[in-house]
């Protein structure tokens, strides 16, 4: 005899409802354990948003070329102050203005 989705969503109820595993709750109740995991399934594929099951698609990427990444040249700053900061690259220019801003402020 076949069951339709309403016995199933009666059985998935009880799971939560009882909180127990699906294991022991199909072994109490005679249930082919199989079934109950395709049901469950099934429930939360149909509840996941449609953007959320597009998601897992695979998608191929090729990398047309490679890209050299150039290894870090060492900067040294020697302020008015005297202060030396060596650094493993030249930082942004917003920083470097600001960092001007406070040397000239500490004094």
């Amino acid at each position: 005899m076949r069951k339709g989705s309403a016995f199933w969503s009666a059985h998935m109820a009880a799971i939560k409802r009882e909180g127990i595993s699906t294991s022991a709750y199909a072994k109490r109740h005679g249930i082919a354990l199989k079934s109950l995991y395709y049901w469950q399934r099934k429930a939360r594929q149909a509840a996941a948003p449609a953007k959320a099951r597009q998601s897992k698609t695979f998608v191929a990427l090729r990398v047309a070329e490679t890209v050299a990444v150039p290894a870090p040249i060492g900067c040294v700053l020697i302020l008015a102050c005297g202060m030396r900061l060596e650094m493993a690259a030249l930082p942004a220019p917003a920083w470097l203005d600001a960092l001007h801003r406070a040397a000239q402020g500490a004094r």
